[in-house]
């Protein structure tokens, strides 16, 4: 997707470690017309697929999910909490997942209420690297007998190779922004195309 490109090139910065910040537009400041802009490139890459439910992980992938669920016929978003809380109760499914950013492992939760056997579900993330994340929430669809009729990630982080195992795994992954390379010296970022 071209404008999402054309945005992390203008405002995005490289830093050390692989990290691509990206907080002036997609996950700490957000602009919604690009989310939506997002959400019908999603909508149509996907239009052959029936979609019941979008999953995400909280926080980042949650504006971009439910911006995407209006190109969905207004499916509910549900996103996975990252902790325990009193309000979540009942019977849940959990995981655990490594975040690449966080450099580190926390659980993935969600509520049987809002997860159940026959959704087709969508999953929607603002980033792919190792596909860790990912892997947690295709884990709770399938304990919770759903079908994971595909993948949405704005920026796939093609160099770690996350997005190409889910691929060869015969997910069907449609990331906005595959960066092929970039590097925290000279700023520059190649996408794939």
């Amino acid at each position: 997707m071209q404008e999402l490109e054309e945005r992390i090139q203008a405002e995005g910065t490289v830093k050390a470690g692989d990290v691509l910040k990206v907080d002036a537009f997609l996950n700490h400041q957000c602009d919604v017309r690009l989310f939506d802009h997002m959400g019908a490139a999603w909508a149509e890459h996907f239009a052959g697929k029936t979609i019941t439910k979008i999953l995400t992980i909280e926080a980042s992938g949650i504006g971009i999910a439910c911006c995407a669920a209006r190109h969905f016929n207004d499916v509910p978003v549900v996103f996975a909490k990252k902790a325990q809380s009193i309000n979540l109760d009942g019977d849940q499914y959990t995981t655990t997942v490594y975040s690449f950013t966080k450099q580190k492992e926390f659980p993935v939760i969600v509520s049987k209420k809002y997860l159940n056997p026959g959704d087709h579900v969508l999953l929607i993330d603002d980033f792919l690297a190792n596909g860790k994340a990912l892997r947690g929430l295709i884990e709770l669809c399938e304990k919770a007998g759903a079908t994971v009729e595909g993948i949405g990630i704005a920026v796939e982080k093609g160099f770690q190779g996350g997005g190409d195992r889910l691929r060869e795994d015969g997910y069907d992954v449609d990331s906005l922004a595959i960066v092929e390379s970039m590097d925290p010296e000279t700023g520059k970022i190649e996408f794939r195309h």
